[in-house]
């Protein structure tokens, strides 16, 4: 079976990636619009009515802005947790309030969607509620965590079965300290529900790389207070303290901000 994953966008300006077989997709996110999401899919050859459902991880704009056109007009059920979907409605974003779409997943309660095995999971982060996304297909493991302020033990049981992992790097902690955001919005970033520096991302891969894990990809990193270049290599120098080349023990690829990665393909 072959299995294809994409970055549509990562960062905070928008945030939707995609993961399909020959027959059956989901969305993790949706963050930005549906025409930019079928142009993209088009793209690479890949039809947008293989989606069957899109995964919320939680209720901030930049994950949520197409839901309502996805979920009301494309008739593409939206799962996420009670209280997303609550914070969901309550957002200023959705002009499209959801309601035919709406469907509920439950935190460490797996399910059966199609060909995949969703398990949603808490991660701690500012959102009404926040979750990421372990998705089995095909003996394959991908693990979603795009949002969180620091590692919890639960985040960690889920982040280490993975064979692929969509990690968070958001922000560089010298461009974040000596850049121009006010002294709010730096604290709600490196608070335990804010996101993830490259440092911490970095020193959690290198302590608890292993085998199994096969591709790397840095996502929602910041436009402001981080660079492609500067996590992929604040990652690589981690990694290779302990003995790990990237390119050679694992992939290892920085998503970028608002353009498509490259199409993967996985046997």
């Amino acid at each position: 079976m072959k299995i294809y994953f994409m970055s549509l966008s990562s960062g905070s300006s928008g945030n939707c990636y995609y993961l399909g077989t020959d027959e059956h997709a989901i969305l993790i996110d949706a963050g930005i619009p549906v025409k930019q999401i079928k142009g993209y899919l088009k793209d690479v050859g890949i039809p947008f009515e293989r989606i069957m459902a899109v995964f919320v991880t939680h209720d901030h704009a930049d994950h949520i802005k197409a839901l309502g056109n996805l979920g009301e007009k494309c008739a593409i059920p939206v799962y996420a947790t009670l209280e997303t979907h609550e914070g969901i409605n309550n957002n200023y974003c959705m002009t499209e309030k959801l309601s035919s779409c709406v469907r509920y997943v439950e935190k460490e309660v797996p399910f059966s969607f199609n060909e995949f095995t969703i398990t949603p999971f808490e991660v701690p982060h500012d959102g009404t509620d926040n979750v990421g996304y372990r998705v089995e297909v095909d003996g394959k493991v991908f693990c979603f965590v795009t949002d969180l302020g620091h590692i919890t033990e639960t985040a960690s049981k889920y982040i280490l079965q993975a064979n692929y992992l969509i990690m968070e790097a958001n922000y560089d902690e010298d461009m974040l300290r000596m850049g121009n955001y006010p002294q709010f919005l730096k604290d709600r970033i490196t608070s335990p529900q804010g996101h993830l520096s490259n440092k911490t991302t970095a020193r959690f891969l290198a302590a608890n790389i292993h085998p199994d894990l096969k591709n790397i990809w840095l996502c929602h990193l910041s436009g402001e207070n981080n660079h492609p270049e500067i996590a992929y290599k604040t990652v690589e120098y981690e990694l290779r303290g302990v003995g790990v080349i990237p390119g050679k023990d694992v992939q290892l690829c920085a998503l970028k901000r608002t353009t498509p990665s490259e199409l993967y393909v996985f046997e």
